[in-house]
């Protein structure tokens, strides 16, 4: 078994060492009487997910014999941006620096939905088959909007309540020149779009889908410099808050081919993200298990909204096992 999740059992002296020591890298290995989990924590500020699973992947390839990786990592990232600015970071509150019990949010829940093929297949038909537009929605785009609408559907938002949606968009093909797939380090950012919960409910998935899309496709290099420049001028370090009100988050993706990661023991039965990046909305795609065009959408909400979640059948559509 390798599981990616700190959640499943009492870490908590093990989470709070690697915070305060802001390690680049933490690694736990649990025994258990019929497989392993491998718990990994990495410092955001290095690398993403892409280069993420790039690592775990010649790490096996490694644990497997290899004298060489068949993918060596790019690491000019000059490439990507040559800037040299003296950031005057603020400092950490004295929560973040595990000096004092954070105040407690509301409940969160979290649980994984598995869309088999069957499903991707009608959400993506659905929202093409009304697109009027000449650009086809991916299949990211229209399962974020299927998981967007539903997600603001549990909430039981207001008709004027605005409603957030964020992705972390890999931007080596947009940065100018274009980074290979092998660079290795963090080059994401966040995209954001947003309108009133009744407009989003009211329209067909499709408006959801567009504005998706747009914002996805308005990121260029041109949009990407502009960010990092305002962020050179005034930075500061990203809070979750800072993602939107009412928001979904969306993290990961099912491009990674996370279960072909087999250190020499198997591929692994189960991957799952871990505990430091929750917050109500955030939500984690994965390839699924049964291969294909299958995904797992792991949603943390807000135990309520997650309640109601399960029970709505336009979201599950007869087919997502939850």
């Amino acid at each position: 078994m390798f599981n990616k999740q700190f959640g499943q059992g009492d870490f908590s002296s093990f989470w709070e060492l690697s915070q305060r020591f802001s390690d680049l890298g933490t690694t736990q290995i649990t025994k258990l009487k019929d497989g392993l989990a491998l718990g990994c924590a990495f410092n955001h500020a290095i690398l993403d997910g892409t280069s993420t699973w790039h690592f775990m992947g010649s790490w096996a390839e490694a644990c497997n014999g290899a004298l060489s990786v068949s993918a060596p990592p790019f690491l000019d990232r000059t490439k990507a941006r040559n800037t040299r600015v003296k950031l005057n970071l603020p400092m950490p509150s004295e929560h973040s620096k595990g000096d004092a019990a954070s105040p407690p949010g509301p409940p969160l829940r979290e649980k994984v939905f598995k869309f088999p093929e069957s499903a991707i297949d009608k959400i993506k038909s659905k929202v093409n088959d009304s697109n009027p537009g000449p650009k086809p929605f991916s299949t990211f785009q229209a399962l974020s909007s299927h998981v967007w609408r539903s997600v603001t559907r549990a909430r039981g938002l207001k008709p004027e309540d605005i409603t957030v949606f964020c992705v972390f968009a890999d931007c080596r093909k947009r940065v100018e020149p274009p980074m290979p797939e092998s660079y290795f380090g963090n080059l994401i950012q966040a995209v954001f779009t947003g309108t009133a919960a009744g407009l989003l409910g009211a329209h067909p998935p499709e408006f959801g889908a567009g504005m998706i899309q747009q914002a996805i496709g308005a990121h260029d290099a041109k949009a990407i410099n502009a960010r990092n420049a305002e962020w050179e001028a005034s930075p500061k370090i990203f809070q979750w808050k800072d993602a939107g009100v009412n928001c979904v988050a969306v993290g990961s993706s099912p491009r990674f081919q996370v279960y072909d990661v087999d250190f020499g023991f198997g591929k692994p039965e189960i991957v799952r993200s871990g505990s430091n990046n929750r917050f109500d909305g955030m939500v984690y795609l994965y390839q699924g298990k049964s291969g294909g065009r299958s995904i797992d959408v792991e949603i943390s909400l807000d135990a309520g909204a997650m309640e109601n979640l399960e029970k709505d059948e336009e979201f599950l559509m007869e087919e997502v096992v939850a």
